[in-house]
């Protein structure tokens, strides 16, 4: 069988229904083969970049792994920003990158490159992926492309890139097929969830604390079990926003830099923390961390080294979170909890006096409010995708997720550009259901030609461009350490009327600019006929608003600009 055949047959038998591409001399062999052997939906993207967005959109929503193909040289180099919000992420993804034949390859040859386009795709990846092949020996792609598949999906999620020279893929091989053994659930000290169980019993003001690896190790099921049994409160990092619905009584808010004031408050007077599934960075707990030394914290995480790396003093408990689930429950099968009445009355109280649409007040659309409303008519997205920046925060802050819609951001790499290549990746995972991307000017910029690749293949993503013509996060960096300069984020600085940009791809859009009009424009993304179209809603927000709270930098999570105010420049 020839390798590309192969390589296409083992996708189909690993259960992937779509590959996300751009393509090149150096992947036609697979692409062609996909083509011919297989069922599998190739969808062709405009820049390698978006391909590899699409991947982790398509990823985070199946739990598949993400497949992305690009030919050598700068498509395979265009890949890596993709990778690296994979690999921070934990969103498992198998990135296949064509190289030059065996023969064209440098080698040890003291110079730069010997084939057209040649590339070491693999010396540069390695840092942001689980593993890296680039294979020489034709008959080792069957072992290497199971493996492959058993490392992206093991513990911690992640990407794997492998490199295939072009005369590989065209080589005739004995087809071989391994089934990867299934892990077995971890054994957990039953001490120390006896101990937690006592903890959770005699705490008074409890929290949980819910990541991205609830969504990451596919349990959200078991999680809600958890949630459910210890009727502990529940604050969201921001990429576990989703883990618990918007509506749910257990549910206080979310958390961070730019939390929920009333969340951040109740993180800080919590007697008790359990630690789902986040690793506790300096975007959760900001720089200084004294406030949250004082109390009993459990920490679960399947690496180890994520654990009593910043925040010092944990209970560590070093096991994915499906097997922590299964065992806390047969520990704690019999005992029954108490919800917490005066606790979670003392955050309702915090939220009334801190509401999120409260925080700004701006001239025109207060973006807050527009979150709000927009969740109201948009029960039928499946998802929301936001990309990085001022509309990331106000989303996070005020979207009203239903209990099976999903949130998909990048959070470790923060990569602007994410969310609308991301947006077509999660539509296909849902079989072309809608969802609905968040992005700023700034952002739309980024990836914007993938406008055609969501019109070629009629897909229903909603987006709406908040735009303020600035890059509002920055620029309210400038206002507060550097006297108001707004070099290249006001100056030197300018978006298009978003719009007409749309109108020109074929996709109907809107402009608001006051908030008057946003309750029709939210009706009209959603009215019969538009609901499972593209379309695009341009929101004018005012220059400079601002995103609020925020932490005053240097102080502790619970003290919040406006009304408090950094102590020194920030340093993240």
């Amino acid at each position: 069988m020839k390798v590309s055949d192969f390589i296409a047959e083992f996708l189909v038998k690993k259960g992937i229904k779509s590959v996300f591409e751009l393509s090149g001399g150096m992947i036609t062999h697979i692409l062609d083969s996909l083509n011919q052997k297989t069922n599998i939906n190739i969808i062709t993207m405009h820049h390698e970049q978006g391909a590899a967005f699409a991947a982790e959109g398509y990823a985070r929503i199946t739990g598949l792994p993400g497949i992305a193909l690009a030919t050598s040289g700068p498509g395979a180099t265009n890949l890596l920003t993709g990778i690296g919000s994979c690999y921070f992420d934990s969103t498992p993804a198998v990135f296949i990158t064509g190289q030059v034949n065996r023969h064209e390859l440098k080698g040890d040859r003291g110079i730069r490159q010997l084939g057209f386009q040649e590339t070491d795709i693999i010396s540069m990846a390695a840092p942001i992926t689980k593993a890296c092949f680039q294979i020489s020996d034709p008959d080792t792609i069957p072992a290497i492309f199971e493996q492959a598949f058993k490392i992206a999906l093991e513990g911690r999620p992640g990407p794997v890139l492998i490199d295939i020279p072009m005369d590989v893929q065209r080589f005739q091989i004995e087809p071989e097929y391994f089934q990867s053994e299934k892990e077995d659930c971890l054994e957990i000290d039953s001490i120390v969830l006896e101990t937690l169980i006592q903890d959770i019993k005699l705490a008074k003001q409890p929290l949980i604390l819910a990541g991205r690896g609830i969504k990451a190790s596919n349990c959200q099921s078991l999680f809600n079990q958890f949630v459910q049994k210890t009727k502990v409160p529940v604050i969201t990092t921001l990429l576990g926003l989703d883990t618990i619905g918007y509506d749910d009584f257990q549910r206080v808010g979310f958390i961070g830099s730019y939390g929920n004031r009333w969340a951040n408050i109740a993180f800080g007077e919590c007697d008790l923390l359990i630690v789902l599934g986040s690793r506790l960075d300096i975007r959760q707990t900001g720089a200084d961390i004294k406030f949250i030394e004082n109390r009993k914290i459990y920490h679960v995480d399947c690496e180890k080294a994520e654990i009593n790396n910043r925040i010092k003093g944990c209970e560590a408990i070093v096991a994915d979170l499906n097997s922590f689930f299964i065992h806390f429950e047969k520990t704690a099968s019999t005992q029954l909890f108490d919800f917490p009445e005066l606790w979670m009355n003392r955050i309702n109280d915090l939220k009334m006096k801190w509401p999120d649409i409260k925080e700004l007040t701006p001239k025109g659309i207060n973006p807050n409010v527009f979150m709000h409303l927009l969740s109201s008519q948009s029960q039928k997205a499946k998802a929301y995708l936001a990309d990085v920046g001022s509309h990331q925060m106000w989303a996070a802050q005020s979207l009203e997720l239903g209990k099976d819609q999903h949130f998909l951001t990048s959070g470790g790499m923060g990569a602007m550009g994410f969310s609308l290549p991301a947006g077509i990746g999660a539509s296909i995972a849902f079989d072309n259901e809608p969802v609905v991307v968040l992005v700023g000017d700034g952002c739309m910029q980024l990836n914007i030609q993938e406008l055609q690749t969501i019109v070629r293949n009629n897909l229903p993503v909603k987006i709406i461009v908040l735009n303020n013509n600035t890059l509002g996060m920055i620029r309210q960096f400038q206002d507060s350490y550097f006297e108001s300069r707004y070099q290249s984020t006001y100056w030197g600085y300018s978006a298009p009327d978003f719009s007409k940009v749309a109108l020109a791809y074929g996709i109907d859009s809107k402009t608001i600019e006051n908030m008057d009009e946003i309750e029709n424009a939210v009706e009209w993304l959603w009215k019969d006929e538009n609901a499972t179209k593209p379309q695009l809603l341009q929101v004018m927000i005012d220059s400079h608003t601002n995103t609020y709270p925020k932490i005053a930098f240097g102080k502790p999570i619970t003290e919040m600009e406006p009304f408090a105010t950094p102590i020194e420049m920030e340093g993240t």
